[in-house]
């Protein structure tokens, strides 16, 4: 009886697919309430690019959102994120060859087995991973190739699908709000700002350090309380219903055969040639999808799969990033009314001028704060920086708070609602990877969410206070 009710209770959560598309008819409706307004685009010979002027706001005629062009929003969402969308096909692909060698699952078997007792250090180590990731990189879409591994190991251990979702993406955004170096924000931003490439790097490498402990502990605190009772986990009915899968029995351990230590070698040799590529080449989507492509058609080789097999197990693991992709889609699609509407530019003068009420002491908190939001509509980080830093950057001189200091505010703001709003196509993905509605993830997340807000705060009234630099 107990049983069928956690069922019933499962079939009345909102279905993710629709949760985006009550967004996506929100964004339709404001595109009737918001006025348009566009700012003029100008070339800025001191940074070689096109930014908008930040006087040149002026309201122009009205666009709405007409009914055929809101049935047209998927297609063109799904086209906008297309990069995204069959770099997870390549994922989905890999890891199903993979899966069909066996390797991968005996192998963390294994892993698993020795950790025992130990299995909390798997915490740390994996978010000081991903946080140096994004912290220096700026990798964020790329580790969805870990969501199903990170999975497997958590539902193993007794963790939660919740728990695999934080230990990648909670690092990642700390990352994000640390960038120490992170061309995609940090050096967009101080580019357009007129400051040195990467400078005024050690405030920022404790901010990102003070993130990530705060992440890590959370993460921590988080297990340990599900550990003891597996019913306070918040995804605990999901994770029995759809998860339970996923756990290896480490009771029962396959022999570990040398086929399968050589797909495991051609896996990890793979990801460390794509971290190199990623630090070294600048490679991204494309370049790391053809080494996932190449990772698992060998490793399928060397598992012994037959060529007949390797596609077929290539095109079931495809299957299984169908939804993620919709939703990365449907959160494009979103953002994409917003903009033809000529009504993205309208929010932006808006939430600038809110700033204009703020004392001087609380500008860069304010500024924080309006990133914070202008986030949710504009997730792409540098396209957010090229937007917003030009009216950032003359607030800032009109406000004596440094240039460093409105770069700081940009890049915090930015981050952490990259693993909180809707319209982050990334984390959506993430959890229908793992088969968590985004409400139980938001639940998860907000305490967290709050803690990192006030860090942000606390070390922006000290750039604030102490001129943080240069310029």
């Amino acid at each position: 009886m107990k049983k069928n009710n956690k069922k019933l209770k499962i079939k009345k959560a909102l279905n993710p697919v629709l949760l985006m598309v009550i967004v996506v008819c929100l964004c339709a409706i404001a595109t009737y309430i918001i006025p348009a307004g566009q700012y003029e685009i100008e070339y800025n010979e001191a940074v070689g690019k096109e930014t908008i002027n930040p006087d040149s706001f002026m309201y122009i005629e009205r666009t709405p959102t007409t009914p055929f062009q809101l049935l047209q929003a998927l297609t063109l969402g799904l086209q906008k994120g297309s990069y995204v969308i069959f770099f997870l096909l390549i994922i989905g692909g890999m890891f199903g060859i993979l899966n069909g060698t066996g390797a991968l699952n005996v192998g963390i078997a294994n892993l698993l087995k020795k950790m025992q007792g130990k299995e909390f250090l798997l915490i740390p180590i994996l978010m000081i991973f991903f946080g140096c990731g994004s912290a220096f990189c700026g990798n964020f879409e790329e580790f969805l190739v870990f969501v199903p591994l990170i999975l497997a190991c958590c539902i193993t251990v007794g963790y939660d699908s919740i728990t695999a979702v934080g230990i990648i993406f909670l690092a990642a955004a700390a990352g994000y709000g640390g960038g120490i170096t992170n061309t995609f924000t940090v050096g967009t931003a101080q580019e357009i700002a007129g400051l040195p490439r990467f400078s005024g790097m050690g405030l920022r490498i404790i901010l990102f350090v003070t993130l990530e402990l705060a992440s890590i502990i959370y993460v921590i605190l988080y297990t340990r309380l599900i550990k003891k009772n597996q019913q306070l986990s918040i995804s605990y009915d999901y994770d029995m219903e759809f998860n339970q899968d996923k756990k290896i029995n480490l009771d029962i351990i396959p022999e570990f055969t040398l086929r399968q230590l050589f797909v495991v070698i051609v896996f990890l040799t793979g990801i460390v040639f794509a971290v190199w590529g990623i630090i070294k080449m600048d490679y991204y989507v494309d370049e790391l999808s053809g080494i996932f492509l190449a990772i698992g058609i060998i490793g399928g080789i060397v598992g012994g799969l037959k060529p007949a097999e390797i596609c077929d197990k290539f095109i079931k693991g495809c299957g299984d990033m169908l939804l993620p992709g919709v939703m990365i889609g449907l959160a494009n699609a979103a953002v994409l009314l917003l903009q033809n509407a000529n009504v993205m530019d309208t929010i932006l003068k808006a939430l600038e001028g809110l700033l204009t009420n703020f004392p001087h002491t609380l500008m860069a908190g304010g500024m924080f704060l309006f990133h914070l939001v202008f986030n949710v509509v504009v997730p792409s980080g540098s396209a957010q920086a090229n937007i917003t830093m030009p009216i950032m950057t003359t607030l800032a001189d009109s406000t004596e708070i440094t240039r460093q200091t409105a770069v700081l505010a940009y890049q915090l703001g930015d981050s952490f609602t990259n693993v909180l709003a809707p319209t982050g196509g990334e984390i959506l993905a993430a959890l229908a990877i793992c088969k968590v509605p985004f409400s139980k993830w938001v639940k998860f997340l907000i305490p967290l969410f709050i803690i990192w807000c006030v860090i942000a705060l606390v070390f922006l009234v000290y750039a604030t206070k102490s001129g943080y630099g240069p310029l």
